[in-house]
């Protein structure tokens, strides 16, 4: 379970803060925004969520070959 916590925390700020943020940009502040920022982030975060669950295992091994590299 403790394996689970840091995908999921991840997951979580990343889709809210990039869905926010492209929301902002391609639709302005104005009227409704917080609707299309939350449909926006409900359907991002659990593709976000599995992605990091698939991949962060690899991503971390590739991060330490490169980090030896520098």
């Amino acid at each position: 379970m403790k394996k689970l916590v840091f995908p999921v925390l991840m997951s979580l700020y990343m889709a809210f803060l990039m869905t926010g943020l492209i929301t902002w940009i391609n639709t302005g502040l104005g009227e409704g925004f917080l609707g299309r920022w939350w449909t926006a982030f409900y359907i991002a975060w659990p593709i976000a969520a599995l992605l990091v669950l698939l991949g962060a295992q690899r991503i971390r091994s590739l991060s330490e070959k490169i980090g030896k590299r520098l």
